[in-house]
C-alpha cells in the first residue's frame, strides 16, 4: 500500500470533485486526518462525506482561493482547529480557453487569481506555518502539461499554470533546508469537470455549450480518471517528486519541451477549437 499518513492533517484545495476529490479520498484511504475546501458547498461537503467514511476524519471548508482575506482566515482556522497540516496540495483552478486577443481584463484577472494566486496563496500561508512548525511537510501544486505545452488556444490557462511550475521549483529551493518539499504534479487530458466548465473566451453561449461539449467528450474517449492522478500525486509525496508530468502526453511533450522545443512550437500553431470557433464567435 506504500507510506501511510496516519493522523497526517492534509489539505487538499478544489476538493468539490475531479483530481481535488480523488486526492482527498487517495490520502483518506491512507489514514490522513483530511481538510478539504472549494468554492462549492454542496460539492466540498460530499467530499468531505466520502472522506470521512474512508478514513479518521474529514472536514469540509467553503473557500474562494482567488480571495486574499478568506485564503488567510482559512489557513488560521485550519492550524486552530487541527494544527499545521502535513501536506497542502494547492489544487483549485479554473478553465479557460480562445484567443488572447478575445480575452478581456476581467476574464485574464480571474483566471490568475485563482489559477497562479490561489497555488501562492496556498504556498506562503501554509508554508509558513510548516517553516514555524519546524517538522518537516510537502506542498503539492497541481500545475499542468500546458505548463510546457505552448498551444495559440490557451494562452491565459498555459500561462498560468507555467507560472506554478516556475513558482513551484523557487519555492521547492527555498524550503529545502527546513525539509518541507515541493512538487509540481503536471497532468494531461484527465477526465475531470473542468472541461465543462471552462471558459471560451469570444464565443457566444451557444458557441460555449458546443465547445465544452466537444471537449468533454473529447476527455471522456481519453478515458483518464482523476484516481490516477491521485496516485501520482500520492507518489510525489512519498518521493519527494520535483517535477512529475501525468499521462502519456505529458510525459512525451515534457520530453519534447527539453528536446525539441522547436516541435512544440510548430504544433501550438495547430487550432483545436477551428471547427467550430466561427459558428459560436458572440458579436463585438
Amino acid at each position: 500500500m506504500g507510506v501511510t499518513f496516519e493522523d497526517e492533517v492534509v489539505v487538499v484545495t478544489g476538493a468539490g470533485g475531479g483530481i481535488g476529490r480523488a486526492t482527498a479520498l487517495a490520502f483518506a484511504e491512507r489514514g490522513a486526518r483530511i481538510v478539504a475546501a472549494d468554492v462549492d458547498t454542496a460539492a466540498v461537503d460530499r467530499t468531505a462525506a466520502l472522506a470521512g467514511a474512508l478514513g479518521p476524519r474529514a472536514h469540509a471548508f467553503t473557500v474562494d482561493v482567488g480571495c486574499e482575506e478568506t485564503m488567510a482566515e482559512f489557513a488560521g482556522e485550519v492550524e486552530e482547529l487541527f494544527g499545521v497540516p502535513g501536506v497542502v496540495v494547492n489544487n483549485a483552478g479554473i478553465g479557460m480557453a480562445g484567443s488572447l486577443l478575445d480575452t478581456g481584463p476581467a476574464a485574464w484577472d480571474r483566471i490568475v487569481e485563482v489559477n497562479l494566486g490561489g497555488v501562492a496563496r496556498g504556498c506562503r500561508l501554509f508554508g509558513r506555518q510548516m517553516v514555524e512548525r519546524g517538522a518537516g511537510g510537502h506542498i503539492v501544486n497541481i500545475a499542468s502539461a500546458a505548463a510546457f505545452t505552448p498551444n495559440r488556444a490557451m494562452a491565459a490557462y498555459a500561462t498560468t499554470k507555467a507560472a506554478v511550475l516556475m513558482l513551484s521549483q523557487c519555492l521547492r529551493a527555498e524550503l529545502a533546508g527546513h525539509r518541507i518539499g515541493v512538487s509540481a504534479v503536471c497532468p494531461g487530458f484527465v477526465d475531470t469537470g473542468i472541461s465543462r466548465s471552462t471558459e471560451y473566451v469570444g464565443l457566444d453561449a451557444a458557441g460555449q455549450d458546443r465547445a465544452r461539449q466537444a471537449a468533454a467528450r473529447l476527455y471522456r474517449l481519453r478515458g483518464y480518471p482523476p484516481e490516477k492522478v491521485a496516485e501520482r500525486i500520492l507518489h510525489a509525496v512519498e518521493h519527494n517528486s520535483a517535477v512529475l508530468p501525468v499521462t502519456g502526453e505529458a510525459k512525451v511533450n515534457h520530453a519534447l519541451s527539453r528536446l525539441s522545443p522547436g516541435a512544440l512550437r510548430l504544433m501550438a500553431r495547430i487550432d483545436p477549437t477551428a471547427r467550430w470557433s466561427e459558428r459560436g464567435r458572440a458579436d463585438r
